[in-house]
């Protein structure tokens, strides 16, 4: 057990950049999980931290069901902690996480491409849906928000440690996947329910979802065997792009072909 009361120390500078820096995680080849939810949820994974982080009064109330899960415990006091903290109520415990290796594509898995998506709480959302519909693999294009940042991990919920995430992936990467490439558009395509009411919907696929702002690339777009609009009956010009994510997950979840 390690208690560390100095704002200067080495170790806590480079938690503050770890949990501050959206892409520090990178650099470092470490993430931050900040809170019992998503800690838990990472043990359930059957991933263990390389430290975990607690306040003096955490460590006085709970550290017995934590203390034991890594070898190097850091204590600080609260006022400490929520310095670094990302949250608005600091949660007074997190682990520092070794960042998987980047793996190789699946080409065969059924698959969400995030081609450039911005805000971190929309990646987050959409890797949750991924999670929740079974979908294995998620590919972000290069662009798209971090996927290991603590915003888009705390928007996960968890989702992170049961997904095959590749991260910086290019238009090339996506023109490997052997399952059908399907693609949201607001203007081409039939409706996402009449596929689904005739049997056209696959249910092993790849779904990609674009740019908040300017959609899916025109390179993107002309890879894909299917484009797809979602009927919006009160007239909204258009949907949030982790709502019609959602709607299109599911769809394709309870798809029989």
């Amino acid at each position: 057990m390690n208690l560390i009361t100095s704002r200067d120390n080495p170790l806590i500078k480079a938690l503050r950049r770890l949990i501050q820096d959206s892409t520090g995680y990178r650099k470092a080849g470490q993430f931050w999980l900040e809170g019992d939810h998503l800690c838990r949820a990472a043990v359930e994974r059957g991933v263990l931290p390389l430290h975990a982080v607690m306040t003096e009064s955490f460590w006085a109330e709970q550290g017995a069901q934590w203390g034991h899960l890594s070898d190097q415990v850091i204590l600080m006091p609260d006022a400490l902690f929520s310095s670094l903290s990302g949250l608005e109520s600091p949660a007074r415990m997190g682990f520092v996480v070794a960042l998987p290796a980047q793996s190789a594509l699946l080409s065969d898995a059924s698959t969400v491409v995030l081609d450039r998506l911005q805000d971190a709480g929309n990646v987050g959302a959409i890797l949750r849906c991924a999670s929740a519909f079974g979908y294995r693999q998620v590919l972000a294009i290069k662009g798209t928000a971090a996927l290991w940042s603590p915003k888009v991990l705390r928007a996960g919920m968890g989702a992170h440690f049961g997904l095959h995430l590749v991260e910086s992936v290019s238009q090339s990467d996506v023109s490997l996947l052997q399952v059908p490439v399907l693609t949201t558009s607001s203007h081409e395509g039939p409706f996402l329910h009449e596929l689904l009411r005739r049997g056209d919907l696959p249910s092993r696929c790849a779904w990609v979802f674009g740019h908040e702002g300017q959609g899916v690339s025109a390179s993107l777009m002309a890879l894909s065997q299917q484009k797809v609009r979602i009927a919006q009956p009160g007239g909204e010009e258009s949907l949030n792009v982790a709502t019609a994510a959602a709607i299109c997950l599911h769809a394709s979840s309870t798809a029989v072909i």
